[in-house]
């Protein structure tokens, strides 16, 4: 029609409905490539801290979680001596370590024991974190299979693998590549949610996860990936890099990164890994998504040659800052606060204070913050952790305090530089339109990276009016333990956060979790109900309303339901926008049913027949409560979207899987 209306005119309007259109695309290609990414969803592991909660916790209370070297590492005895350069020795016993180096759930994984003892530790970390990330932000994970999902991960550690090559020839297996090399610490991750967009493992060093931030705004601009897994990880095993550090002068013998602090004599040695979950933010919008911050921009580049391959470049340092807050469309003058890379060398300090004067001598107050103060170094995982960070002290409108700050860099004129080094926590409130802050990190490898990060957009919250008179709440996991375990995280999380909504914790177990054989599900009327059952069932008593069982892997139940009286019509409506579509079309070609209020079950021609009687009197919402809750514990597939259209919610921060690990390690 378009084209049979652009005959009759003059060849003037042709050109100028070309122009316009011409500009139309232009003007969508701009807005492509400087689309804003949102941050749905957030995991961590770090020293003293196993979730971004923890991890604020830790930031707010301003700790130091560096601690002696565990013996299941290295042997402080054999491999440390205070002494300065000692030939074949650590100068420092001292580290940030996280829990279950040997440990791990496998079966969870689908990974044979075999498998899992090949197993480096740092692709073990990244499945059990990218998991918990995902359940932070409401997402199931089996949601994925099939998905534009793309992973990319900073790693760089390889202690494992030269453990294993350092075993007889006669023992390696046949787990021993797959297990270990970079690129399956992405391929993994992308094999077991089933991802098809890009999957890349990057190293860069210290530079590594922010890097992958990076990768990933840029191929979820160009629409190769609609969701992004990004982060780093690393793993101190063995003591031989350590050394290597030790005797480069690159460590603090008494190990603390002292960062801008005249005493900054090195950095200490951690591990850890962070993941983020990234969405475009329109799309995020639309999806109703808990958006944590936004990421405007990126750059990355190199310091080329400078006086020694390590030896960062101030210049360089500049430009990709520069470039970032161009690509963000961002002033310099709007960042108030920047989380440094701040190593905490005396050499490295003074370069990124030399850079950051001549990317923000202008403004008028910059915070600029120092993760590695509280946690170390965690090398490939350092820049995501530098992320986080910042995105939760937008989250709390406070900027954590930088530890172990004495005495300021005196190379710097600090009196006439707009740098405030935080000493205690400081409120962040702004009565501009936004918050804005930076994040670097530089790696020796001199591939520097920076991200600009805004605040989460003000919108409106999907509020839970006519809340209906009752809810289901389910969970499900892989075994009884690990469902017991859980039902004992979330009575411990509702006692500690009274404030949380029923609507809004039902939606975000129903519809932002994976179900699993073993299940329970309950029907409540409010927060305090819940919390009251999930305490009974911990003392195996038997609340009302509240069932549990295992799915067969062959269970096909049929549902029949019994009625003294007429169903209402909407109560049947209801039911049908419940199931999923291919059990509806089961249920219509092949069985007789209608709704549920009390189950019982019985065996008809080997098959389970779910019979049930209506009660007219009671509520449509209440009898679809009861009913949907025990089809799902039968393993009936729900529609929870269409139920949470019912029942409404919005996604909520609640505790994610319990694994249950065990040993698998090969010495």
């Amino acid at each position: 029609m378009e084209e049979l209306s652009t005959q009759n005119l003059s060849p003037t309007k042709k050109a100028l409905l070309a122009l316009k259109q011409m500009q139309q695309k232009l003007e969508a290609i701009e807005q492509a490539k400087h689309e804003a990414i949102a941050v749905v969803g957030m995991g961590c592991r770090f020293p003293g801290a196993n979730n971004p909660e923890e991890f604020w916790q830790l930031l707010l209370e301003g700790k130091d979680a560096i601690t002696e070297v565990p013996v299941e590492h290295w042997t402080k005895d054999r491999y440390c001596n205070d002494a300065v350069n000692t030939p074949g020795k650590i100068c420092t016993a001292q580290g940030g370590f996280v829990p279950n180096l040997k440990e791990f759930d496998a079966s969870f994984f689908r990974i044979a024991p075999k498998e899992a003892a090949s197993l480096d530790p740092q692709q073990r970390l990244l499945l059990e974190v990218s998991w918990e990330a995902l359940e932070n932000g409401g997402i199931a994970a089996d949601s994925l299979q099939g998905s534009s999902t793309g992973v990319f991960i900073g790693i760089c550690g390889t202690d494992y693998w030269h453990q294993l090559l350092n075993r007889e020839p006669s023992q390696i297996d046949a787990y021993l590549t797959t297990g270990n090399t970079h690129s399956l610490a992405s391929g993994r991750m992308s094999h077991f949610y089933g991802c098809t967009a890009p999957s890349l493992s990057l190293d860069t060093a210290c530079s590594s996860s922010l890097v992958a931030v990076h990768l990933a705004i840029k191929s979820l601009r160009e629409r190769e990936s609609n969701l992004a897994i990004v982060g780093g990880v690393n793993r101190l095993i063995a003591p031989e890099v350590s050394i290597n550090f030790s005797q480069a002068r690159m460590l603090s013998p008494d190990g603390r990164c002292k960062t801008f602090d005249n005493s900054a004599n090195g950095f200490v040695r951690s591990e850890g890994c962070g993941i983020v979950i990234l969405k475009r933010l329109r799309d995020a919008i639309a999806d109703q998504d808990p958006i944590k911050a936004v990421l405007l921009g990126s750059a990355v580049n190199q310091d080329g040659r400078t006086s020694s391959i390590t030896t960062p470049n101030s210049l360089s340092q500049q430009a990709v800052i520069k470039q970032a807050l161009v690509n963000s469309k961002i002033d310099p003058q709007q960042i108030s606060y920047l989380e440094s890379h701040g190593t905490g060398t005396s050499l490295g300090d003074l370069i990124e204070l030399e850079a950051l004067s001549s990317v923000f001598n202008e403004n008028k107050q910059l915070i600029l913050g120092a993760v590695k103060t509280n946690i170390g170094h965690l090398e490939s995982a350092s820049g995501i952790a530098s992320l986080i960070k910042t995105i939760l002290a937008l989250q709390h409108q406070t900027i954590p305090a930088n530890l172990h700050l004495r005495s300021p860099n005196e190379q710097l004129n600090w009196q006439n530089s707009p740098f405030v080094l935080p000493t205690e926590n400081r409120d962040w409130s702004s009565d501009e339109e936004s918050r804005f802050a930076g994040v670097s990190a530089f790696g020796f490898s001199g591939t520097n990276a920076h991200v600009v990060v805004a605040e989460a957009p003000k919108l409106d919250r999907q509020e839970n009016h006519q809340q209906p008179i009752s809810n289901i709440f389910t969970l499900s996991a892989r075994n009884k333990p690990a469902l017991k375990q859980l039902v004992q995280d979330y009575a411990d999380y509702l006692a500690n956060h009274s404030e949380l909504e029923l609507a809004d914790i039902c939606h975000t177990v129903n519809l932002g979790r994976s179900h699993f054989n073993h299940r329970l599900a309950c029907v409540v009327a409010s927060t305090e109900e819940l919390q009251a059952k999930l305490n009974q069932f911990l003392n195996q008593e038997n609340p009302s309303d509240f069932w549990q069982g295992k799915v067969g892997r062959d269970s096909y139940p049929k549902v029949k339901i019994v009625s003294d009286s007429e169903v209402s019509s909407d109560l049947l409506e209801l039911v049908k926008s419940s199931l999923d579509d291919s059990w509806t079309d089961v249920a219509e070609a092949k069985l007789d049913w209608k709704i549920a209020n009390s189950f019982t079950s019985e065996e008809v021609n080997n098959q389970t027949v779910i019979c049930t009687k209506v009660d007219p009197q009671t509520d449509d919402v209440r009898v679809l409560s009861l009913g949907l809750a025990q089809l799902h514990v039968f393993g009936i597939t729900l529609d929870w979207k269409a139920i949470a259209k019912i029942f409404g919610g919005n996604k909520i921060t609640l505790p994610t899987y319990s694994f249950q690990r065990q040993v698998y390690w090969l010495d």
